[in-house]
């Protein structure tokens, strides 16, 4: 599995993601907010299969 996710995207993701979560726990929005888990685990993989399929990469590193 090749890393295609850079460290500005990574961190936006967890943050996205774990804001998410936190507000679907406190009941501020609908169970859709439960949907932070993909950003979150996209970022902490480091890996988007989105990515992967258009052929995107904002990883500077090379494997």
């Amino acid at each position: 599995m090749n890393l295609n996710v850079g460290t500005m995207d990574r961190v936006l993701r967890i943050v996205a993601g774990l804001i998410l979560i936190a507000l679907a726990a406190t009941g501020t929005v609908g169970w859709w907010g439960w949907l932070g888990v993909v950003p979150l685990a996209t970022g902490l993989f480091r890996f988007c299969p989105a990515y992967a399929l258009l052929g995107i990469n904002t990883c500077p590193m090379k494997k």
